[in-house]
């Protein structure tokens, strides 16, 4: 495949339907008084295994060959495509080998190791680490499933794009995490095939700002993510594929502070009863600081990615604790 397409989303959809769970558009009063918009909240927690990951592991896992599931599957992740490659892997009963960075959550780790999955902790930068995760492809022969930048991985988390739009067909703003871009792609490739006005707009944690500085720069770069609360997406660069799918298929690239975040997530609570982790809560966030413009009548999605934190960091955060 030498790109994405609305036509790989819609496949992807059929081949994972049975397995994943279509997760609830949400709307909120209180959020759409407090943010100055019609607010709906896609509450990808709700997904099996706690995040929108799912989707994407599968719909690769699912077309490989028995050769190459019998190989074992691999990945690098902080820890919610672990948990999903981890359930793709006991379905297909695929020997399942991650690695995770020394600081991924503790709830993540424990999750995926108890789905079956081997976890090696490493205490690297995200470069170092990916030098790993190809030297035991190229040792083990491992199959590897990159946690972004694949398009099967990208189709299949399109196809929260053709959920939403099922659910609001009027919907006129997309909100996305980004990490490495895969989400945003895949939504933003299935949602622009049926109407090229929706605006889309990605979220990234001001401490690692990969796609806002690529598309500042006009190039893709690279930097050093800092220690964000969005550990779901503290992620240094953005995929070689995914990159020039946003760069053609997304609006806007917009940042939001750490103080904004615990913010949002304390709101994402109060309001909506919804119990979001760092990086789901970042275009909240984003548009509470007002990164971005919005009408009263604006009809705004925002896609909260997952929800697997430790119930004490969260606690933390409600209570007005941590804002770091």
């Amino acid at each position: 495949m030498e790109t994405l397409t609305a036509q790989e989303v819609q496949k992807a959809r059929e081949r994972i339907g049975r397995y994943i769970r279509p997760t609830p558009l949400l709307d909120s009063e209180g959020l759409s008084q407090r943010l100055g918009c019609q607010v709906y909240l896609k509450a990808e927690m709700l997904q099996r295994t706690g995040s929108f990951k799912l989707r994407g592991a599968l719909n690769k896992t699912l077309q490989l060959s028995p050769e190459e599931l019998g190989r074992g599957l691999i990945a690098g992740s902080a820890g919610n495509h672990a948990q999903g490659l981890a359930y793709a892997g006991r379905l297909l009963g695929a020997k399942t080998v991650i690695l995770m960075p020394a600081d991924a959550p503790k709830l993540k780790v424990e999750n995926t190791r108890a789905m079956g999955a081997q976890v090696e902790l490493l205490d690297l930068p995200q470069p170092k680490r990916y030098e790993r995760l190809m030297q035991l492809v190229r040792q083990e022969g491992y199959t590897l499933v990159h946690a972004y930048d694949d398009y099967q991985v990208m189709a299949g988390q399109g196809t929260i794009g053709l959920e939403i739009l099922e659910d609001l067909p009027e919907v006129d703003t997309i909100v996305v995490p980004v990490g490495g871009g895969g989400l945003l792609s895949g939504i933003a490739v299935a949602a622009k095939a049926q109407n090229p006005r929706i605006r889309m707009i990605g979220v990234e944690p001001a401490l690692a700002p990969k796609g806002y500085e690529s598309r500042r720069l006009g190039r893709q770069v690279s930097v050093t993510a800092g220690d964000t609360m969005a550990d779901g997406i503290k992620d240094d660069f953005l995929g070689k594929r995914t990159y020039p799918l946003l760069e053609r298929y997304v609006d806007e690239m917009v940042l939001a502070s750490e103080g904004a975040i615990a913010q949002a997530l304390r709101l994402l609570c109060s309001e909506a009863k919804l119990a979001a982790e760092g990086a789901a809560a970042v275009g909240v966030a984003a548009l509470l600081e007002g990164a971005f413009q919005v009408r009263p009548d604006e009809k705004v999605c925002f896609v909260l990615s997952g929800g697997n934190w430790e119930p004490a960091r969260l606690a933390s955060i409600y209570a007005g604790a941590e804002h770091l």
